[in-house]
């Protein structure tokens, strides 16, 4: 039993450093290249609170959502991340070509919006309650509508593309 303790207590400490080692070697690679990251309350970059990758974590009024993936480690993330978002969006061009910057608006069923926002890459993570909604996406000039229902178990996917050429 002490034994137990002892060796949990060896593998905290362990983790403590390895952690404080690693946020010490970011904060270090960081400060030699000159890049900026990003606290929580910074909405325009990656890898915040959220670790692995994911973007950070955005609020407006009782929906939630996350946009991203520009960086490989970021789209990873959030393509990870799918199966816990209610509604995934994706935005592409000619030859696979990931978009960012995407008006994006949902409507419920009733046609009140529940989100007004911009993508800040390919991939969107909304979490909406289940229900019938149409998404509005926007890309340059040229808008896209797609009806999505958003189902109280599992996930509801939508793909926008632009022949941008």
């Amino acid at each position: 039993m002490k034994t137990q303790r002892n060796q949990r207590r060896i593998v905290a400490a362990a983790v403590c450093a390895a952690l404080t080692l690693g946020l010490a070697g970011g904060a270090y690679a960081q400060q030699a290249s000159d890049t900026t990251g990003g606290t929580t309350a910074d909405q325009t970059s990656a890898g915040n609170a959220n670790g692995g990758g994911l973007p950070q974590i955005q609020q407006q009024g009782d929906v939630s959502f996350v946009s991203g993936g520009v960086g490989l480690d970021e789209s990873k993330a959030l393509q990870q991340a799918q199966s816990q978002w209610p509604l995934s969006l994706r935005f592409t061009g000619p030859g696979s070509d990931f978009l960012a910057d995407v008006h994006v608006r949902v409507v419920d069923a009733h046609n009140g919006e529940v989100l007004s926002t911009t993508s800040r890459g390919p991939y969107m993570l909304v979490k909406l309650r289940p229900g019938r909604y149409t998404v509005h996406a926007q890309y340059k000039d040229r808008d896209q509508s797609k009806a999505v229902t958003v189902p109280a178990k599992g996930t509801a996917k939508a793909a926008f593309y632009w022949n941008t050429q």
